[in-house]
């Protein structure tokens, strides 16, 4: 088995769910985030949700949560992981247009 450390970056995300790097679990691949923070790049406050998107269902793991002006929401670092099978996605999404960037820290088995 392969192990590779990677990471996957989404800059301006904005009120449409998107996924963190484009990145979609590859086939006969298991994923473990090590690492999940969502950064406000503008001068407000927005509401930030993010999901578990399995290729038919949506899961969330926040849903509106504040994230103040310039600060950032950790999801997943330290002692919180999460395990990601075939076909799953991390998704973000913000209240505002253009308002977030995201920075997804995993760890493939192969």
């Amino acid at each position: 088995m392969a192990k590779t450390f990677s990471r996957k970056l989404s800059r301006s995300i904005g009120v449409t769910a998107t996924t963190v790097g484009g990145y979609t679990v590859a086939a006969l691949t298991q994923v473990t985030v090590i690492g999940l923070s969502v950064a406000n790049t503008t001068a407000s406050t927005v509401s930030v949700s993010v999901t578990l998107f399995d290729g038919t269902n949506s899961t969330y793991l926040s849903k509106d949560a504040p994230v103040p002006a310039g600060g950032s929401l950790v999801l997943m670092g330290g002692d919180q992981k999460l395990v990601m099978l075939t076909g799953d996605q991390l998704q973000v999404a913000s209240s505002v247009a253009t308002s977030v960037d995201a920075v997804m820290s995993i760890l493939e088995i192969t």
